[in-house]
């Protein structure tokens, strides 16, 4: 008996491993007290709860909607980032509720240490493009592989337009942020300018 009761304790350890939502919980038991410096991914998360408390899935599907075109949040980004930002009580965790899901509720300290990263200067925009990275070596493809290159990164784009376009869409029907409505409409007006583009890339 006792060797199964210690079987069934290992299981659920193993199971509540796997959760992220435990994870999140027992990474900020470790990180209590740490001071944290605002990143990217952890100020977006600051702003997105001053809309109310939320979960980290449903931070994800915020984030989709507030920022979908021009900055993207994955779960991995969020759970690792909640504990750090509850441990330096900008953060308050309530109770767990189905599927251990916790909502974060937004603390004084939070809304100041946000108010301070919109104080800063943004830092230099970076674009890393695989496909602009490709086509900087485009004398060593062959026209067969540029033409395909080419034509991937069109369907891509095309498809990614069409998304900001639906995303857009649905903003402007139910009266969104007129914020969040220009995000999407950067999206828009972005994949339209990289189709353009790929209409003059050269294919030997």
């Amino acid at each position: 008996m006792a060797g199964f009761a210690r079987a069934r304790r290992a299981d659920t350890q193993v199971l509540s491993a796997a959760d992220p939502a435990v994870r999140t919980e027992r990474a900020a038991r470790r990180l209590r007290g740490t001071p944290v410096n605002l990143n990217s991914t952890s100020a977006a998360l600051l702003g997105l709860l001053h809309d109310g408390p939320m979960t980290g899935g449903q931070l994800v599907a915020a984030a989709q909607v507030r920022l979908g075109a021009s900055w993207t949040l994955t779960r991995s980004q969020v759970y690792r980032e909640l504990p750090s930002l509850a441990a330096g009580g900008y953060l308050k965790a309530g109770k767990q509720g189905a599927r251990s899901a916790q909502p974060y509720s937004l603390t004084a300290a939070g809304r100041r240490a946000f108010a301070g990263w919109l104080s800063q200067p943004p830092e230099p925009d970076q674009s890393r493009n695989p496909v602009l990275l490709r086509l900087g070596f485009g004398s060593r493809h062959s026209a067969e592989q540029l033409h395909s290159l080419v034509q991937a990164a069109r369907g891509s784009h095309e498809q990614a337009l069409a998304e900001h376009r639906d995303s857009l869409a649905q903003l402007r029907r139910d009266g969104g942020d007129a914020f969040a409505v220009a995000n999407a409409e950067f999206g828009v007006a972005y994949e339209r300018a990289v189709l353009k583009w790929l209409e003059s890339v050269p294919l030997g």
